[in-house]
């Protein structure tokens, strides 16, 4: 038996989220709902517009949401990434590990900046992200445990590590060292953004196929060129042994690599959907690596992150997870 369910690999990020009215994000040029790569200066100058709204701060990163998800519902996890030696760099390791996630983050030679992501949160409840990647830009091969990994059951791979070359770099080495070692190799597109400026990177991480893939179905589409969602799940299945795609309020697609199976929604008043779907890959991983079958851990999957777009934040609340297991 594997000592952990998942090894993940991906940016470490703080997040701040903000509240902010559409009339900012149009003031500010940014395009609502996107994920942009902007550098310090940029991400000061959004800091001093937002001004004293109210912000929650804590460790992020697609992966590293999706790692706590895991956590929270019982599972055991490994995460490798790359923090400065600074204040944000100690806060994101200690909530990592506060939060049950296994790693060996540096956080006393790195010399630079860590990454942090600004969470733009409208009324309808959709987030628009303005990241600057700061040292985690830099993680590379040399970052990577083969020890961790070989322990693991699945290898998942973020993919916003395609938007820099030594991350890309990390990401395709790391699916190639899993193969060989027996290890599945999971991989998220992230954003629809990674898709259209970085195709050539996921498709060296996909290489001959993955063994399971998450996405939602605006990427889905994007990727496979169709403009239906039955005919990109159909095209998915040339890449990949298994996904899980999710459709928002309206529930997900499977397929276990027999059957395909429609998981119903769950409907709720959404306020903020950061982080629903690194949660829906987190829970999901946690139901196929502790017994469940497909349909089952969809099911769940889909509960937890229609629990967590209630509410503030891109991780659920202490205890909720057990809640949400009964």
């Amino acid at each position: 038996m594997k000592k952990y369910n998942v090894y993940g690999i991906g940016h470490a990020l703080v997040d701040m989220e903000f509240r902010v009215e559409d009339s900012f994000l149009e003031k500010m040029e940014l395009e609502k709902g996107s994920m942009m790569l902007v550098d310090e200066a940029q991400q000061n100058r959004l800091l001093k517009a937002v001004g004293d709204a109210t912000m929650h701060r804590s460790c992020g990163g697609s992966a590293s949401n999706t790692m706590i998800g895991l956590a929270q519902f019982g599972g055991s996890g490994f995460h490798s990434c790359k923090v400065a030696a600074d204040d944000a760099g100690v806060f994101f390791a200690e909530d990592m590990q506060r939060n049950g996630v296994d790693n060996r983050i540096d956080t006393t030679s790195n010399q630079g900046t860590t990454g942090k992501c600004l969470v733009l949160i409208t009324p309808d409840a959709e987030r628009t992200m303005c990241t600057h990647l700061g040292i985690s830009e830099t993680f590379s091969i040399d970052n990577l445990s083969e020890e961790h990994l070989a322990q693991a059951e699945y290898l998942y791979i973020e993919g916003y590590l395609v938007s820099a070359p030594s991350t890309c770099q990390a990401a395709i080495e790391a699916a190639r060292m899993a193969r060989s070692l027996g290890v599945k190799v999971a991989l998220t597109f992230s954003d629809v953004f990674m898709i259209k400026l970085f195709r050539e990177g996921l498709d060296k991480i996909i290489g001959d196929g993955l063994d399971l893939l998450f996405c939602n179905e605006n990427e889905a589409m994007e990727y496979t060129g169709k403009d239906n969602i039955a005919g990109a799940a159909d095209e998915l299945k040339k890449i990949t042994q298994q996904y899980g795609l999710t459709l928002g309020y309206k529930g997900a697609i499977l397929f276990d690599g027999k059957e395909q199976f429609n998981i119903p929604g769950v409907t709720v008043k959404a306020i903020d959907s950061n982080g629903a779907g690194d949660l829906f890959a987190g829970t999901f991983l946690y139901g196929i690596t502790n017994g469940s079958n497909f349909p089952k851990a969809g099911a769940l999957a889909c509960k937890a992150s229609s629990v967590l777009v209630t509410q503030y934040g891109a991780r659920l609340q202490p205890n909720q997870a057990k809640q949400i297991i009964v």
